[in-house]
């Protein structure tokens, strides 16, 4: 283990050494995150899944970046110029940026402009210029007239030779960590609309004659910007101040003011312009779009977890709707295991005989599959479905539910939906799919590309591959910490359990078809693939209910059931008689257990888990009704009080259901009356909120809603003067535009984007 590595991570999570060991030798051994963090935490001090997320991401970098110093050592040694000092150097370097620049003399390069006045024999002419004596430039510039080298004169040989030291400034490692720094500090976007492209280009509009620092800019505006500039409708160009930038080379270039000196300035400022501000330029677009990658894909994964641990009804039979119009209102019932018994299709909105007719068929079916509760989605005529279904009298109160169908669609026309239900069409599927992600969204949800699910902030900008991992990540973790049912979960579910995988997933299944439902957690190693590892892994976090051992059922891990046992015996009960009994629980002396592979940590989730085996970690599940009368956008009006429910969070507000087929904008100066740096401090997604509404414009289908006490009004302070700055600097002024930036021509600052589809 690399003691350096383990030293920076260290440092840069504020935890002991020992606990980043721990954490990176339990990963080496190929234990998961999810894993280490909840039975091994005696061994990593208590580590958390970001922490032990961060060892493991951090030490890839590291790894990453020793590797590539490896290669530009072995490249720069097989050139013959690698000294010990140079070495010294490399070994010293800890960003990739200043390891690159470190390599860039001896990087192989294309034919330049420095290097042809080389092969002209100018270099000693450049190094002349470069000690700056007072002698006469012309005079040792026709030194190096030679027609068949294609120096005609001494303007030629000078041009040459200033060629030469651009070239050298460009490659000079100090010179490119000021400028790097330069950019950073004091660089700025400047986007402009593409001539002749104004009426293509008005979903950018906030962005046709734009400027702001790099340093300040937010990530989704710099996400914004470059998905212009890729549509080709807007150009982009990150700005720095030239006059700093030849203040900085010529204090460590230019020694004289002679006619030498004059020729190095020259070449410094020619360097700044044809090479160093290009070359800057890519490395700030790189760097700010990692940044805004980085920002995304932690919005659109907090967004996801929240989606993924929303309350679930629980095993109720449940009759789900896919509404529609014309086509009609697809219609399945589901069993309390979510299995479907029974689809069709009924037609409430295509005149009263049809509506009836719907009315008297869901009736019978809600009695004849005892329905429990009804589901119905979130798109294409949900409002006026609902209030039909709200409307039906069964002489009993079946609650009525609406879910958020966002990638149902996508579900529907999948190899897992076509695998489960070949002979149903796209239509029978999606029903299936709104259904059962009300009884469990994060059984069902697991099933789709995350990406589709439609809670994120311009996820088709990012890379690709960090989303992935991120949203993976995600996932994982939301998947172990609720457990899964052995015995009912799908192949995609298992396949997220920790140690599992795709292929031991589809052998889970297949086993449980062809021998029937688990009897308990050691019968998992008789499926093949299933070795002890795997089993390690896994196990904790998988549940198998009624089995043959109680505690199979919780998230107690099997390596500590002799240890249960033993608790069990000392107080003179068995297991079965212990598990959810308080009084027998509270007995428990757990310090008395403590071993030198059981520490304390263990033991207290242990007991724990005695108290509330198998205990779902999501909230309550609790019934959501938008306000009554409206179902369209003109039904809005400013001032108005209504409920709604958070759809996703982004970095510049919360987008909110309420209820009229057009998600609502709370700005984030308009989420609470003070200020608010990130809006996951104030809302999460799937929230129920109250919000007002500000503004409401049917023809852009725009809606804008405040969750502040006064909207437009700032409220009396609870704070300090500070504070009350704050306030004034988050909230965004009413029919006013915000003062413009001193070098911004466009006067609004906020520059959202929020035309763009996100």
């Amino acid at each position: 283990m690399n003691k350096n590595h383990v030293s920076k991570i260290s440092k840069q999570l504020n935890v002991r050494q020992e606990q980043v060991e721990s954490a990176a030798k339990l990963l080496g051994e190929g234990c998961t995150v999810p894993f280490i963090a909840r039975y091994r935490k005696e061994a990593t001090g208590n580590l958390d899944e970001v922490a032990i997320t961060s060892v493991r991401d951090t030490l890839s970098q590291l790894e990453e970046l020793d590797s590539r110093r490896e290669t530009i050592l072995k490249t720069i040694e097989e050139q013959g110029k690698l000294t010990d000092k140079l070495k010294a150097e490399i070994m010293a370097a800890e960003t990739l940026s200043k390891l690159e620049d470190i390599y860039l003399p001896y990087r192989p390069k294309r034919r330049t402009r420095a290097a042809m006045a080389k092969e002209k024999g100018l270099e000693p002419l450049a190094e002349f210029l470069l000690k700056q004596s007072d002698q006469s430039i012309e005079k040792e510039a026709e030194k190096f007239i030679e027609e068949q080298k294609e120096v005609p004169d001494a303007k030629t040989a000078l041009a040459g030779a200033r060629d030469i030291i651009a070239e050298k400034i460009n490659e000079d490692a100090e010179i490119r960590e000021k400028i790097r720094e330069l950019f950073s500090s004091e660089g700025r976007f400047v986007t402009k609309v593409v001539k002749g492209k104004e009426e293509e280009a008005e979903k950018f509009k906030d962005y046709f004659e734009w400027s702001e620092p790099v340093k300040t800019a937010p990530s989704h505006r710099v996400l914004a910007m470059r998905r212009g500039a890729s549509e080709k409708l807007l150009t982009l160009h990150i700005e720095a101040p030239s006059d700093k930038a030849a203040e900085i080379i010529e204090e460590r270039y230019v020694a004289a003011e002679n006619e030498a000196g004059m020729q190095v300035r020259a070449a410094g400022e020619d360097a700044f312009k044809r090479l160093l501000s290009l070359s800057m330029e890519t490395e700030i677009r790189m760097e700010t779009k990692k940044l805004a990658d980085e920002e995304a894909i932690k919005v659109f994964s907090e967004n996801l977890r929240e989606l993924l641990l929303s309350p679930a009804l629980g095993e109720k039979s449940v009759l789900a709707l896919d509404p529609a119009f014309r086509t009609g209102c697809k219609l399945v019932c589901l069993s309390r295991q979510g299995t479907l018994l029974y689809d069709d299709v009924v037609y409430p909105h295509t005149g009263e005989a049809k509506r009836k007719e719907a009315e008297e068929k869901i009736k019978s079916l809600c009695e004849k599959y005892e329905i429990e509760t009804i589901a119905y989605g979130n798109g294409t005529a949900s409002r006026e479905t609902g209030e039909f279904l709200k409307a039906i009298d069964h002489g009993r109160d079946i609650p009525v539910v609406m879910v958020n169908e966002s990638g149902a669609s996508v579900y529907s026309a999948s190899e897992a939906a076509r695998d489960e239900f070949p002979e149903k069409d796209v239509t029978v599927r999606g029903a299936v799919s709104i259904g059962r992600r009300l009884m469990d969204p994060l059984a069902e949800l697991v099933k789709l590309d995350p990406k589709s699910i439609g809670v994120g902030q311009y996820q088709h900008d990012v890379d690709q591959k960090k989303l992935k991992a991120g949203l993976d990540d995600t996932v994982i973790s939301c998947v172990n910490s609720v457990g899964v049912d052995i015995n009912t979960a799908s192949r995609q579910l298992l396949t997220y359990v920790s140690g599992l995988g795709p292929a031991i997933a589809g052998r889970i299944i297949e086993y449980r078809d062809t021998n029937g439902a688990f009897s308990g957690r050691e019968e998992l190693r008789k499926v093949s693939g299933v070795g002890d590892k795997c089993f390690q892994q896994s196990a904790g976090f998988l549940r198998i209910r009624g089995g043959s051992n109680p505690l199979d059922a919780s998230a107690v891990h099997p390596e500590s059931y002799g240890i249960v046992e033993k608790i069990a015996s000392d107080i003179g009960s068995c297991i079965s008689e212990i598990i959810a009994n308080r009084q027998l629980v509270s007995k428990i002396e757990i310090d008395k257990y403590i071993t030198d592979n059981i520490g304390r940590p263990t033991l207290l989730d242990i007991k724990e888990e005695l108290l509330k085996p198998g205990r779902d970690p999501r909230k309550k599940f609790e019934i959501f009704s938008f306000a009554e009368g409206l179902s369209d956008i003109k039904d809005l009006k400013p001032g108005m009080k209504i409920p709604g429910i958070v759809t996703n969070v982004t970095a510049f507000g919360a987008f909110v259901d309420v209820g009229v087929h057009q998600d609502g904008l709370v700005h984030i100066s308009e989420l609470a009356d003070k200020f608010i740096k990130d809006p996951m401090d104030v809302v999460k997604v799937h929230q129920k909120v109250m919000v007002t509404v500000v503004d409401a414009d049917p023809e852009r289908k725009r809606i804008s809603l405040s969750m502040r006490a006064a909207p437009g009004k700032p409220a009396k302070p609870k704070q300090s003067s500070q504070g009350n700055e704050n306030r004034k600097r988050n909230r965004k002024p009413e029919n006013k535009k915000p003062k413009p930036d001193k070098k911004n021509k466009n006067p609004n600052t906020f520059g959202e984007g929020l035309n763009i589809e996100l």
